[in-house]
C-alpha cells in the first residue's frame, strides 16, 4: 500500500528543454555488433539507454524516407517506415522523446537536394508528372498514413519535421520549383500549400505533436528571417523553428547569435530547436567545401571537438528563445562492425564528427559536454516556484510531498493497521 502511495504520488518531470541526437544509424551499427567502448574502455551494452543515463539526452531524432534508395543503402538511407516504427518503440519505451525527421525523398534532402518520391509519380517523369494538385495530395495522405501506423503501434512523435533542411523549397520537379528570393509569389504558394497539407495531417492525426519547420540558414540572418515571415504570410501550421548549425560552413557563434537574436525580436512566439549540429574531431581544414576554417578557434581534434560543444551550449544559455539542441550523427563509429570488410559494412565512408573513434570504438569526451545545454539552460531560466496547491498526500500544506509527509503517511497507515 505504501509503495502504491508513492507510486502514485511521484511521477517523473521531463525538463523544460529538449537535448537529443539524431541516432538514426544506431540500429545498422547494432546489426553488425558495432563496438561502442565507454571512457573505461568497456564495451557498452545498450547505447540507448547510456545515451540517457549516462549523457543526459531525452530525445531522439530519427529520420524517414519514403523508399530508401536501394544504391544508397551504405550511404546510410536506410530508414523506412518499419525501421522507424521499431527503433521509435525503443526510443518511447525508454521515456524519451521522439522527432520524426519526413525527408519526404527517396535519398538525402538538403538544400541541394529535393527529390520527389519515385512512387509519386505515374507514366512519364516531366515537369505536370506528378501535378502541384497530386503532390499536396500526397504530402497529406503520406503523412497521415505515416503517422496513424506510428501512432497504432505506440509510436506517436513528439514533434515532426515536415521536410528537412527546405531552406529552398522541397519536391522539386525542376529548377523552376525552387525557391528563392527572386522566385515568383507562385513559386513559394506551390511550397507553402505543400507545408499546410502536411501540417494537417499532423493536426488531425497527433494533435499534441509538435511541428518543426527546418532550415539550415543559421549563419545567413536575413534569408532565415525572410524564409519564416514568407510562411506567416502564407498561414503555414507550425510550432517550432528548427535550425542546422555547422560552424565550418555557417560562421562563427557570433552569426548564429544574431540569426537567434532576430528570430526571437520578429517571431517571439516561436521557440527554436538546434535540430542538426556536429564538429570535426580531426584536421578538416584543407577538406573541400568547407567555407569557414574554425580550427583557429575549435581545432580538428578531440579536445577541439568538446570546446565547441562546450562553447555552442553556453552561447545558446544566452537566447530565452532556445529550447533545443540535437546533435547529428553522434552514434557514428566508423564502417561498422569490429574491423572494416563486406560481411559486416554498413557505411562506406563517415565524416569524423560523432563522438566514437571510428578505429578503437573509444567515446570522446565531448559526447558528456552535450548535458552543459540543459544544466546551463537551467541555470539561466530557472523555473518560477509553483504557488501551492491542494496535493494528495501534502500533509503540511505546502504544495508538494516531501520525505515528512511521506513519513507520516508511513506512520498513519501504521497506527491504523496496528
Amino acid at each position: 500500500m505504501v509503495l502504491a502511495l508513492l507510486a502514485s504520488t511521484f511521477a517523473f518531470s521531463q525538463s523544460r528543454f529538449t537535448l537529443g541526437a539524431d541516432l538514426s544509424m544506431l540500429p545498422q551499427y547494432e546489426s553488425v555488433n558495432t563496438p561502442f567502448k565507454n571512457k573505461k574502455g568497456r564495451n557498452i551494452k545498450d547505447v540507448l539507454t547510456f545515451m540517457r543515463d549516462d549523457v543526459g539526452l531525452n530525445a531522439v531524432r530519427v529520420r524517414l524516407f519514403v523508399t530508401p534508395d536501394p544504391d544508397l543503402a551504405k550511404d546510410g538511407v536506410v530508414q523506412d517506415l518499419e525501421y522507424v516504427k521499431t527503433f521509435g518503440k525503443r526510443i518511447k519505451d525508454a521515456g524519451m522523446s521522439l522527432l520524426l525527421d519526413m525527408h519526404y525523398s527517396d535519398s538525402w534532402t538538403d538544400p541541394s537536394n529535393q527529390a520527389v518520391p519515385k512512387t509519386w509519380y505515374t507514366g512519364t517523369l516531366s515537369r505536370s508528372n506528378p501535378t502541384n494538385a497530386s503532390l499536396v495530395d500526397s504530402m497529406y495522405s503520406y503523412t497521415k498514413r505515416c503517422l496513424e501506423y506510428l501512432k497504432v503501434n505506440g509510436v506517436t512523435p513528439d514533434f515532426v519535421q515536415i521536410g528537412n533542411e527546405i531552406s529552398y523549397g522541397m519536391l522539386w520537379r525542376t529548377d523552376a520549383d525552387r525557391c528563392y528570393s527572386s522566385s515568383t509569389n507562385s513559386t513559394w504558394l506551390r511550397f507553402t500549400n505543400l507545408l499546410s497539407s502536411a501540417a494537417k495531417a499532423v493536426r488531425e492525426t497527433c494533435p499534441e505533436t509538435k511541428i518543426v519547420l527546418h532550415v539550415e540558414r543559421s549563419g545567413d540572418t536575413a534569408t532565415a528571417k525572410a524564409f519564416y515571415q514568407r510562411m506567416n504570410n502564407n498561414g503555414v501550421d507550425y510550432d517550432i523553428i528548427g535550425l542546422s548549425y555547422y560552424p565550418f560552413w555557417h560562421g562563427y557563434l557570433p552569426a548564429l547569435a544574431t540569426t537567434l537574436n532576430t528570430l526571437e525580436e520578429t517571431f517571439p512566439d516561436k521557440p527554436v530547436h538546434i535540430v542538426e549540429t556536429a564538429y570535426y574531431y580531426i584536421d578538416f581544414s584543407q577538406f573541400e567545401g568547407i567555407r569557414f576554417n574554425t580550427t583557429d578557434v575549435w581545432p580538428g581534434t578531440v579536445a577541439g571537438q568538446q570546446a565547441f560543444v562546450e562553447a555552442l551550449c553556453t552561447e545558446l544559455a544566452k537566447h530565452k528563445n532556445v529550447k533545443g539542441l540535437y546533435y547529428w550523427f553522434p552514434e557514428e563509429n566508423g564502417s561498422g562492425g569490429s574491423s572494416y570488410n563486406e560481411s559486416n559494412l554498413v557505411l562506406r565512408t563517415w565524416q569524423n564528427r560523432g563522438f566514437w573513434n571510428n578505429s578503437t570504438h573509444q567515446v570522446h569526451a565531448g559526447l558528456f559536454s552535450l548535458q552543459n545545454f540543459l544544466t546551463e539552460k537551467e541555470a539561466a531560466e530557472p523555473a518560477p516556484e509553483p504557488e501551492p496547491t491542494d496535493v494528495e498526500g501534502d500533509l503540511d500544506d505546502d504544495g508538494k510531498v516531501t520525505l515528512s509527509d511521506i513519513l507520516e503517511l508511513i506512520n498513519l497507515y501504521l497506527q491504523k493497521v496496528g
